[in-house]
């Protein structure tokens, strides 16, 4: 009994254990089928999310291409319209020049016929001369065959009778013919430079506005005439002392005259007053320093007017010393006439009558612009103004035609150069144009300038300034060297020489300045 009941308890341990086996079985099954369930979820999810994220990776890679494409595509639009713009410029610069090519053709095809005809008339005298000879000949058988028969002389005899006679008749004709072309060619050459010079005339244009000796400086109202006058006038002395001009306040309404014969120091003087007005400090002092600012700005503006002139006349590689000397003949006249208008005016006549004649442009334009270079050195020289620019030509390494251009356009010295009769040409041209000059003004202003010298010929003189169209010479002399005797003796001696040397109409007030300043600095 006990062993059955041993029996049923192992056996239902047993079935336990079975039961509690395939339970556990079951479980794991289940428990793996729910993993492997999730595990395949996770997998799908991921594959769901790879596939999304391929997606948005795919539509940014077709982004970035279809933008990198735009890119592109902007940039070779961009590149084609800069190469379609530099085309159609070579394309202009092309026409421009085949256009300039059949110019040069038509020309050549007008010398080509031109030396046609030339060719046909000397073969038309050679025939003539040919004819002539055949003539000659035959009168000379002739004659042979007379002279035998009636002079009864040998054939030589009469050969040399014929020859003499023959050669006499051949050097007269000969001479007649030789005259005649001459004044053939003589008529023809006069008529064609009147063409070249009437049509170089008609080609170039310029302003004549005769310079005048006053300058107008508006004001905004008359409270500031006031201001330039200064106490006892001791401004506008101060101002006129340092410019060398008069400066005119009447009761003309909002306008002072500044007048002078030098358009340099009217042009200080204008500007100083401009700067003086707007800074409202005007004071003898102040006059001195705005005077002296103005002048180095004016030397300035000189070189800047030289370097525009020569840019704008397309010359190259003058000296920087010539540069100058051209600015500075905007601030000159000659009889009147501008010099720099007029040196601009015989260049631009040089180049076209140049072009006419075959010849090289450039170094007559060159030629043109640098022919009155003398008449603006600063320093006082016993040369004419010819024979001064060519010296000054020569020292700054111009082309020796170019020297000899500008030394002879007046007949100082011989022409050894074809440029030379045309800028003497062109000079002549632009100075004789109705109104262009103005004869008095220029012996005006030379005597104003011969006034200035002969009182700065005096020892002790710093500066002289001739006012009032010459009826008045302001001498400033050196206070510390000359005394108040010594300035009242030379203001003498200056109007005795100035009656001795000079002619002049009426009379000149000779006004001698002497000023004491005293100048200490604390520091």
């Amino acid at each position: 009994m006990s062993n059955y009941l041993v029996f049923i308890v192992v056996l239902s341990d047993i079935i336990a254990v079975g039961v509690g086996i395939f339970a556990g079985k079951y479980i794991f099954q289940r428990s793996f089928d729910l993993k492997e369930k999730e595990a395949q979820e996770r997998a799908a999810e991921i594959l769901r999310n790879a596939e999304s994220a391929a997606e948005n990776i795919k539509k940014d890679r077709i982004l970035e291409a279809k933008e990198k494409y735009l890119r592109l595509k902007s940039e070779f639009e961009e590149d084609a319209n800069k190469k379609r713009v530099i085309l159609q410029t070579n394309e202009q610069k092309l026409k421009q020049r085949e256009q300039s090519l059949n110019q040069t053709i038509e020309q050549n095809k007008r010398r080509e016929n031109e030396l046609e005809t030339l060719k046909n008339n000397l073969n038309q005298q050679v025939e003539l001369a040919t004819k002539r000879r055949e003539e000659a000949e035959k009168s000379l058988q002739q004659q042979v065959t007379q002279l035998e028969k009636i002079a009864n002389l040998t054939a030589d005899q009469a050969r040399e009778q014929l020859v003499d006679a023959l050669k006499a008749e051949a050097d007269t004709r000969a001479g007649s013919y030789v005259k005649s072309a001459m004044e053939e060619a003589r008529l023809t050459a006069t008529k064609e430079a009147k063409k070249i010079v009437i049509e170089t005339i008609q080609r170039t244009a310029a302003e004549h506005a005769i310079e005048n000796c006053v300058s107008v400086f508006n004001i905004e109202n008359d409270d500031i005439k006031g201001k330039i006058i200064g106490r006892e006038g001791r401004n506008i002395r101060a101002l006129e002392a340092a410019t060398g001009v008069e400066i005119i306040v009447d009761d003309t309404p909002e306008a002072i005259v500044i007048s002078g014969f030098d358009p340099v120091r009217r042009e200080i003087a204008r500007l100083s007053l401009h700067r003086l007005v707007q800074d409202g400090r005007i004071h003898p002092a102040r006059i001195e320093e705005v005077v002296a600012k103005t002048r180095k700005n004016i030397d300035d503006e000189i070189v800047e007017i030289g370097e525009r002139t020569v840019i704008d006349m397309g010359i190259h590689g003058l000296h920087p010393e010539l540069v100058k000397m051209i600015g500075r003949m905007r601030f000159r006249s000659s009889y009147g006439q501008n010099l720099l208008q007029h040196s601009r005016e015989v260049a631009k006549l040089c180049a076209t009558m140049a072009s006419e004649l075959g010849l090289n442009t450039k170094l007559a334009k060159r030629a043109g612009l640098l022919h009155d270079i003398g008449k603006v050195w600063p320093e006082e020289s016993d040369l004419p103004h010819a024979i001064l620019g060519m010296e000054l030509a020569k020292k700054y390494k111009e082309n020796p035609e170019v020297c000899n251009a500008i030394g002879a356009h007046h007949d100082e010295i011989e022409m050894t150069s074809i440029l030379s009769p045309i800028i003497q040409v062109c000079d002549a041209i632009s100075g004789s144009r109705p109104g262009a000059r103005r004869e008095m003004m220029e012996s005006y202003i030379q005597r104003l300038r011969d006034l200035e010298n002969m009182a700065l010929s005096f020892d002790g003189v710093e500066k002289c300034y001739a006012i009032q169209a010459g009826r008045e010479l302001r001498v400033i002399i050196d206070a510390d060297n000359v005394s108040d005797e010594k300035a009242g003796m030379l203001s003498f001696d200056i109007s005795q020489k100035i009656e001795k040397e000079m002619q002049y109409p009426g009379q000149i007030k000779i006004t001698v300045i002497r000023e004491m300043r005293s100048v200490a600095y604390a520091r």
